[in-house]
């Protein structure tokens, strides 16, 4: 079960992580450890720093360099207007998702329509 919702976690991600942003501005680490704080302890960090980098490629975040007191500054990622459209769109798909799924599975179950 731990592999295939890591599998299926995979193509949520980005949505996922835009949808953090969408409540408040973050930086990496932040942003992974919410993930781990609930349950999703099987995200790498680099996975993470990696899909900031390809969202941001993208232009649906802005990103500011913040001081750290340890080390070099931190990239702050917050959404923008793009991002938004992209993150409703996601959760557009996501429902369309969710609903078929579930009517498979009551399919399944003989409760079917």
């Amino acid at each position: 079960m731990r592999r295939q919702a890591t599998e299926m976690l995979k193509g949520t991600l980005e949505g996922i992580v835009l949808a953090i942003l969408a409540s408040r501005p973050a930086y990496g680490y932040e942003i992974t450890a919410w993930l781990r704080d609930r349950g999703f302890t099987e995200i790498a960090e680099g996975t993470v720093y990696a899909l900031l980098v390809r969202i941001e490629q993208r232009g649906l975040v802005d990103v500011e360099k913040v001081p750290s007191e340890k080390g070099p500054p931190r990239k702050v990622y917050s959404l923008n207007d793009e991002g938004r459209g992209y993150l409703e769109e996601f959760w557009k798909t996501w429902s369309f998702l969710s609903e078929q799924l579930e009517e498979l599975r009551e399919e399944g179950n003989g409760s079917g329509h």
